[in-house]
Parts: C-alpha cells; sequence; structure tokens
C-alpha cells in the first residue's frame, strides 16, 4: 500500500501513477512500488461501486426490546467509555426506528 508522503492518506493506481484523493499528489509507478501489487481483474472506473450508506448492516445484532418502538432486534457494539479497569458501555441501536441506548455492566 502507498500512502501520500504530504497528508498520510491511502493513495491508488491511477494510469501510470499512484495518486491521493484527498490532496492531489502524485507518484510514478515504479518496477519495485508494483512488484507489491498483484492485479486480478481490470474495471473501468464507471462500474467502481463504493456503498455508503446507513442501510448495510455491518453490526451484529442481537434480542432486545427498543424502549421508543418495542421492536424486538437491535445491533450493538461495545466501547470503552469510562476508566480502563471498568467494564465497557454497550450501545445498543434498534433495526426498525434507529433509536440507540446504552446499557451498563
Amino acid at each position: 500500500m502507498e500512502f501520500c508522503p504530504k497528508c498520510g492518506t491511502v493513495m491508488f493506481p491511477q494510469g501510470d501513477c499512484f495518486e491521493c484523493k484527498k490532496c492531489g499528489y502524485k507518484e510514478d509507478i515504479t518496477k519495485e512500488s508494483m512488484s507489491e501489487y498483484k492485479v486480478s481483474e481490470k474495471v473501468k472506473a464507471k462500474e467502481s461501486i463504493i456503498f455508503t450508506s446507513d442501510d448495510i448492516q455491518t453490526l451484529p445484532t442481537t434480542k432486545a426490546i427498543c424502549p421508543k418502538c418495542k421492536n424486538k432486534e437491535a445491533s450493538w457494539w461495545l466501547q470503552q467509555t469510562r476508566r480502563a479497569d471498568e467494564s465497557e458501555t454497550r450501545f445498543l441501536r434498534c433495526t426498525k426506528c434507529g433509536y440507540t441506548w446504552r446499557e451498563y455492566d
């Protein structure tokens, strides 16, 4: 992986150079830099699709009753919100209405 020396963002191959999408820095692709990469299939730019949406569920789910809509399923994650010697806080988000609440151990 190539990183931009100006801003530290990952640079992607664009034609015959690596290009930073954030600041526009370009660096020529050398034989040494290409030895790290294996191209399995060439795809045209218009065919590349990146999904960025709240509709995509990547969190695990559990049975939990939403305090707002009474739905019986929620996504969950753990986050350290207090001191390191205390347990994490469990956050839950309703899969139906999106309401988020927390539980402590």
